[in-house]
């Protein structure tokens, strides 16, 4: 990277990470972002200029024939008129996710799929630290895979959950052991078509070759249909069905079957701690991470059955007056707020809406009956996640205008076993910074509430 023309577009957690590990390579850095100054990190503004870093801040370069490579933040997508603009003067256009791959060390196991990314990726980090492997859990989860790859040895291991934004810009990355969860609608106002988001989570294993694993989910046809193209050894998983190869469910227990027949049992599906049909296939996937990885079955077991899960998916955040307050703020598309929804059963007051991301919600107001006695709405979507609601025959809905008064009017209706469930089916970009930052002020409101 020394001497090079590096342009990093976006400064968020990514792109931060990555005009630091540049610096630090010698190349020449120059970074832009649509926000002005004022709305840049202070720390990283000192950081930039003590570095001389050139910053287009609200603006864009005149000229992108000058550089030799973007690297793009996850966030910002590749069809921007300056990024079209380099890619026609030959400049190369890649993530921070395939610089970390180039220039670091460690092996990867590479996660991704609509839902249960976090989960399954935070459960298999888990799993490699209880093996005695240093481990790095990085990628989408939060913490930028070249902020741990640049001091890693050889024998590190980064267990990566990768989003399809980073995915479609790799070029080398080559994971050991990749996995695809499921494959359901998301992100479509960036993708346009789910063929274009299938070859995104696709390429997780486009570089991978016999000697590597890739894992992917044998009752989501479209999901396993992708593994058409995979040159890796594919490892089904099934909560549905038992297979002749791979992890699936027998007499309610987890068990995998190896390519030689044999048939290794891991623990009870009763025994796992993290609720619902969808966890189970999460654990499905960890377990044959853990296991076509190298690490002994014993290990597997003993994580599987003390996991507790992750925060902001379905995290029991408090129970006031006998009512059940649940933060799923990471459910930010219909079907991971259908799998909470599932989840907690019944008697569910649900908080949703948010920033619309091209999503339909005939399917997830559909999962209500018998199930959603009231719905409170807030965000971008409100009126069109309503709509929805009242085609099915839904009509007990509010929308309100912030979550504060969506948690005081749901604390105001309940009753004892009742669920207060924030499972939002949209992204949290309208009104927060994060689904970290929406679940943090959920959590905030509902501490205020009268004991």
């Amino acid at each position: 990277m020394k001497d090079k023309k590096v342009l990093i577009i976006g400064l968020g957690n990514s792109g931060k990470a990555a005009a630091e590990a540049m610096v630090g390579l010698g190349a020449s850095v120059y970074v832009q972002d649509s926000k002005s100054e004022d709305k840049i990190d202070p720390q990283l503004m000192t950081f930039l200029k003590e570095n001389a870093v050139e910053c287009f801040l609200g603006r864009t370069p005149d000229d992108m024939s000058v550089f030799d490579m973007l690297i793009v933040s996850p966030g910002v997508p590749l069809d921007l008129g300056f990024i079209k603009e380099a890619k026609d003067a030959g400049t190369e256009i890649i993530g921070e996710l395939e610089v970390a791959y180039r220039t670091g060390k460690g092996k990867y196991v590479a996660i991704t799929g609509t839902n249960g990314k976090t989960t399954t990726t935070t459960l298999v980090g888990e799993i490699y630290k209880a093996s005695g492997r240093t481990t790095h859990v990085v990628g989408n989860i939060g913490v930028a895979v070249i902020s741990k790859a640049l001091t890693t040895s050889d024998e590190d291991w980064l267990v990566t959950e990768c989003s399809s934004f980073q995915l479609e810009s790799i070029k080398d990355f080559k994971p050991e052991v990749s996995a695809i969860l499921n494959l359901t609608p998301d992100h479509l106002d960036r993708h346009k078509t789910m063929e274009n988001y299938g070859d995104a989570k696709a390429q997780i294993f486009a570089n991978q070759d016999s000697s590597q694993y890739c894992v992917v989910n044998y009752d989501d046809k479209a999901c396993f249909a992708l593994a058409e193209k995979c040159e890796a050894k594919v490892v089904p998983f099934s909560r549905k069905e038992e297979l002749d190869f791979g992890a699936y469910v027998s007499e309610d227990k987890i068990v995998i079957k190896d390519e030689a027949g044999a048939v290794t049992e891991f623990c009870g599906v009763d025994e796992l701690k993290i609720p619902g049909s969808h966890n189970l296939e999460n654990a499905l996937a960890a377990c044959a991470i853990g296991y076509f990885g190298g690490i002994d079955a014993s290990v597997i077991s003993e994580v599987l059955r003390t996991f507790a899960g992750v925060e902001h998916r379905i995290e029991l955040c408090d129970t006031i007056k006998g009512v059940r307050y649940v933060n799923d703020s990471k459910g930010t598309n219909p079907d991971a707020a259908i799998k909470a929804i599932e989840a907690m059963k019944e008697n569910i007051i649900l908080i949703a809406g948010g920033y619309d991301k091209n999503s339909e919600y005939d399917e997830f107001t559909a999962a209500f009956e018998g199930r959603v006695k009231a719905l409170l709405l807030l965000g971008t979507t409100a009126a069109k996640i309503k709509e929805a609601a009242e085609k099915a025959g839904f009509t007990e809905v509010k929308i309100l205008d912030d979550m504060e008064a969506c948690v005081n009017e749901a604390y105001s209706m309940a009753e004892p076993g009742d669920v207060v469930l924030l499972s939002p089916a949209c992204a949290s970009w309208d009104m927060y910074k994060s689904f970290e930052h929406r679940g943090r002020h959920f959590k905030e409101c509902v501490s205020r509430l009268e004991r």
